[in-house]
């Protein structure tokens, strides 16, 4: 059934632990615990809003009838937090691909999880927009609206003045937007990089494989941008971490490499911990029992063992997690057994907040032939993160 959009807010108390500037990474991370659960349903649309879908068909997908009336809020990408108990969240570019996503509106929603009753209300959002036309390539729409066969927008990080650079894998670019969501700048493209989806190079990189990551560094002065995918003539399985200057708004050349477990992995999500280190989501393609690799890594920029690679460090296995209360009437241990893990927030110095892209209506990861809800789970740590206390201020 269609859930209609709730105003209502509860007070969400998150205990800021505020530890001193970091040293060195922790190591001997134990089991993580699963301390908070609440869910939006997948079936959850922007009342009022255009329809959506007419390019999926007319046959339903995990029982969902499409196309649909209104848009889905769906697809969360990317996550950050406002102070006041809400969430911003980033839906990426719709149903999957540039050619079937031109009627899906992109957006920033707010969200208010209310852990005690485990619902998510939404409470809010802006859509993206190009109304000063910095795009330089035609837009699907003639009003400058964006749409997931525009760009295909993947992370995202909330400035001081409230405006947002959000991370695109279709050119890959870095777009600037306002606090309404209008782009503020001509997207600023990856230099010597470029997807099939941008026709001002030669690809090489996969499709839809630009930059599934931002970081935002804790003095605010530069972005550090991770490709989901990697760049021909790389080694497999290592992905570009890219600096890029708040400033001069141009990147700065200075890269890091990731290494995937393996090269038929992918990145979710990366978030500052301090100006060195960033927690990243490493998953396979796999939902359900078939999933196999969810994990949040501990990264590391400084490369102490010198093999030209970030440190890898494991914090919490996705797929083991400890739920000793039952959190959501979920066994023990708790399973996120999602296709895509994509939103990832330190909340303290030993408590990470982890949200799915539910992909609607396709993904059914929780409940074979339904499709999933979109879940945010707060996960508690076997240790201190050591955190940049300006990261655990946000």
């Amino acid at each position: 059934m269609r859930r209609s959009l709730a105003i209502g807010l509860t007070v969400l108390s998150l205990v800021v632990c505020v530890a001193p500037a970091s040293g060195s990474a922790p190591a001997g991370f134990g089991r993580a615990t699963l301390t908070r659960f609440a869910a939006l349903p997948a079936e959850t649309y922007l009342p009022g809003s255009e329809p959506s879908g007419a390019a999926l068909g007319t046959t339903p997908v995990n029982g969902v009838p499409v196309p649909f009336a209104d848009q889905p809020i769906q697809g969360f990408s990317g996550v950050v937090r406002n102070g006041d108990g809400t969430f911003d969240v980033l839906s990426d570019n719709g149903y999957g691909a540039k050619a079937n996503s031109a009627d899906f509106v992109l957006r920033i929603n707010r969200i208010f999880p209310d852990f005690d009753k485990g619902t998510v209300d939404v409470v809010g959002g802006v859509s993206l927009t190009d109304p000063h036309r910095h795009v330089p390539f035609p837009l699907t729409r003639p009003d400058r609206v964006l749409t997931g066969a525009d760009i295909d927008v993947e992370s995202f990080v909330k400035l001081a003045d409230g405006s947002y650079w959000a991370g695109d894998e279709f050119g890959p670019y870095l777009l600037h937007f306002d606090r309404a969501g209008r782009l503020l700048a001509p997207p600023a493209p990856l230099p010597g990089v470029f997807a099939p989806e941008n026709p001002a190079g030669t690809p090489n990189i996969g499709g839809s494989r630009g930059f599934e990551g931002l970081v935002l560094s804790p003095d605010r002065r530069t972005l550090n941008a991770l490709l989901e995918g990697t760049v021909t003539g790389d080694t497999p399985g290592s992905l570009r971490l890219n600096e890029f200057d708040l400033g001069s708004g141009q990147f700065t050349g200075k890269r890091w490499l990731y290494q995937l477990d393996d090269p038929a992995h992918a990145i979710g999500d990366a978030t500052a911990v301090d100006a060195n280190r960033l927690l990243v989501i490493e998953r396979d393609g796999e939902q359900g029992p078939a999933a196999r690799v969810k994990k949040v890594y501990l990264a590391d920029k400084r490369d102490r063992d010198r093999d030209g690679r970030m440190d890898k460090t494991l914090v919490a296995d996705l797929l083991d997690l400890a739920n000793p209360r039952r959190v959501g009437g979920f066994d023990d241990p708790f399973r996120f057994p999602f296709t895509t893990i994509e939103d990832i927030i330190v909340l303290d110095d030993r408590t990470i907040g982890v949200l799915n892209d539910n992909n609607f209506p396709f993904s059914s990861g929780r409940t074979p032939g339904k499709p999933d809800n979109n879940e945010f789970i707060t996960v508690r740590l076997d240790r201190r993160l050591n955190a940049d206390p300006r990261v655990l201020r946000r």
